[in-house]
C-alpha cells in the first residue's frame, strides 16, 4: 500500500507538471495561429496508451513516463520531422512567424513552471501557514549526529545563529539544505560565538554519508517498545526516561552517553510513566542498551512537557501572497546554488544528482497534500530552470537561438538547427543516463 501511495504521488506530481508545462507551449502557439499537431502525456514511442484527435491536434498519453511534448508545425524538435521542414513554408507554421512570436512559444512552458509553484507556494501560505521552532527556543542547541558535520567541527549543544551571513532565525525543514549549501556557519557553543568554514566538497562528503539528518533537534528519551529478550522488564512503552544512575537525562543523547559507561551494569533509574515520576533499577547490557526500541513524541506533546515551544504564523489571503513569492524566490535562489555547484567539479555535488528514482523517493509512503504540493512546486522550479540551459533540444536552446536572430537579424539555416538538435538530444540522453546511472549506483552500494 505504502509503494501505491508513494507511486500515485509521484505520477500525480509529474503528470500535472508535465500537462501544464506542454500547455505553456500549446497556449501562444494557438494565439499566434500556429499548428499544433500533437500533444502528449509521456512519449508515444511506436504506440500511444490513448490518442483521440480534436480539430487539428491529436491528444494523448504515451507508454514512456520520461515527460511529454506538444509538436508544432514547422518547428526543428525532438521528432526531427525532416520531411516537413523539406517543404515551402506555410503561414500556420512556426518557422513562418515573427521571431518575438517564437520566442513567447518556446518561453511558454518554464514561465508557466515558474507562475505555477509561485501559486503553490502562496496557496500553502495561506492554507498552511508557516510551523517552526524559534532558533533562539533552542535553549540547549541541537542534536550532531552526522559523521560529516561531526568531521567538520560542529558538535551537539551548538547553536546555529547565520549560515553564509545570513541570520537563521527558525529551525524548520529548511535549515539541512541552507547548511549543506553553506561555505561557512555561525555558532555559539557555550556562550561563545565561532564561525565553521567548510571544506569545498562538504556536499559530496554528506552524500556519501548517506541519509542521515545534517541537524535535528534534541529528542527526550522515550521507551517505544520493548524487545522481547529484553531484562528490562519494569520498564513500559511510553515510559520517559529523566535520569541514570543520579544524572538527569533531559535528551537522549545525554542518556545514551551515560548507557555507554555503565555497561553491564544495574543502575538507577527515574521514568515520567503517567505524568508521575516513578524511580526504577535498569539492566545496561554489554552494547550499552536498555534493550528496548526509542519512541517518539509529537510536537504538541513536547510543547506540554517545556521541551519546545513550537510557533504557528497564519496568513490572510492577501498576505500569503508577499510570503509565498518570497518562498518562491528562496527556492529558485537555493536551485540555482545548486546547480552552480553541481557544475563546479571541485564540490563533488555532481555524484549526487539523480534520475527518475531520486524524485519518486521524495515522496513520502503517506498522503500528505501538504508534502506533495510543497514537493511539486519545488519540481517545478528544476523544471522551469532546468528547461532554460541554454542546450539545444531544450527550451534554453531554443531561446538562445531566438535571441541571435533577434540581435543579428539572422536566422540560423535549418541544416544548423537540425544540427544542433541532434548534438543536444545526445547531450540530453547522456545526461539523463549519467542521473539514473547514479540511482542505480546508489541502490547497489546501499547509499
Amino acid at each position: 500500500m505504502e509503494i501505491i501511495i508513494k507511486l500515485s504521488q509521484f505520477l500525480l506530481s509529474l503528470s500535472l507538471l508535465i500537462i501544464l508545462h506542454e500547455l505553456g507551449h500549446f497556449i501562444p502557439a494557438k494565439l499566434f495561429k500556429t499548428r499544433v499537431e500533437k500533444f502528449y502525456l509521456f512519449f508515444d514511442v511506436k504506440f500511444s496508451l490513448l490518442k483521440k484527435k480534436i480539430g487539428e491536434t491529436e491528444y494523448g498519453i504515451g507508454w514512456l513516463p520520461l515527460g511529454g511534448y506538444v509538436k508544432i508545425s514547422g518547428m526543428i524538435d525532438e521528432s526531427m520531422d525532416k520531411e516537413q521542414m523539406a517543404q515551402p513554408q506555410q503561414p500556420w507554421e512556426f518557422r513562418s512567424k515573427p521571431a518575438w512570436q517564437r520566442l513567447i512559444i518556446m518561453l511558454g512552458g518554464v514561465t508557466v513552471n515558474f507562475i505555477l509553484a509561485f501559486i503553490i507556494y502562496i496557496g500553502m501560505a495561506f492554507a498552511y501557514g508557516d510551523t517552526y521552532i524559534a532558533m533562539d527556543d533552542l535553549k540547549d542547541g541541537l542534536l550532531i549526529e552526522n559523521p560529516v558535520m561531526i568531521k567538520a567541527g560542529f558538535k551537539t549543544g551548538d547553536k546555529v545563529y547565520a549560515v553564509d551571513g545570513v541570520k537563521i532565525n527558525k529551525f524548520d525543514n529548511e535549515i539541512d539544505l541552507k547548511i549543506a549549501m553553506s561555505k561557512e556557519v555561525l555558532i555559539e557553543r557555550n556562550g561563545v560565538e565561532k564561525t565553521i568554514k567548510l571544506p569545498t566538497n562538504f556536499i559530496d562528503q554528506l552524500t556519501k554519508n548517506g541519509k542521515s539528518p545534517i541537524v535535528s533537534i534534541r529528542m527526550p528519551f522515550v521507551i517505544g517498545a520493548i524487545a522481547e529478550d529484553s531484562k528490562n522488564t519494569n520498564l513500559q512503552p511510553k515510559d520517559i526516561v529523566l535520569s541514570l544512575n543520579g544524572q538527569k537525562t533531559k535528551y537522549f543523547d545525554e542518556a545514551k552517553s551515560i548507557l555507554d559507561k555503565n555497561k553491564g551494569k544495574t543502575i538507577s533509574a527515574v521514568v515520567l510513566r503517567n505524568q508521575k515520576e516513578t524511580a526504577i533499577q535498569v539492566i545496561v547490557n554489554s552494547e550499552g542498551k536498555l534493550g528496548v526500541k526509542i519512541g517518539g513524541l509529537a510536537m504538541d506533546s513536547l510543547e506540554k512537557l517545556g521541551y519546545y515551544k513550537v510557533s504557528t504564523q497564519n496568513y490572510g489571503f492577501f498576505e500569503s501572497i508577499p510570503v509565498g513569492i518570497q518562498k518562491g524566490k528562496d527556492q529558485l535562489i537555493n536551485y540555482g546554488k545548486q546547480l552552480k555547484m553541481i557544475f563546479n567539479p571541485s564540490t563533488g555535488a555532481y555524484k549526487g544528482v539523480g534520475g527518475f528514482a531520486a524524485i519518486y523517493n521524495i515522496f513520502p509512503n503517506t498522503w500528505s497534500w501538504e508534502v506533495f504540493w510543497g514537493i511539486t512546486a519545488l519540481l517545478s522550479i528544476m523544471l522551469g530552470v532546468m528547461n532554460l540551459l541554454p542546450i539545444p533540444a531544450l527550451d534554453g536552446g531554443h531561446v538562445m537561438f531566438l535571441l541571435y536572430e533577434i540581435v543579428s537579424g539572422k536566422k540560423p539555416s535549418d541544416k544548423f538547427l537540425e544540427n544542433a538538435q541532434m548534438v543536444g538530444f545526445v547531450l540530453l540522453i547522456t545526461l539523463l543516463l549519467f542521473a539514473n546511472g547514479n540511482d542505480i549506483y546508489k541502490a547497489i552500494v546501499g547509499r
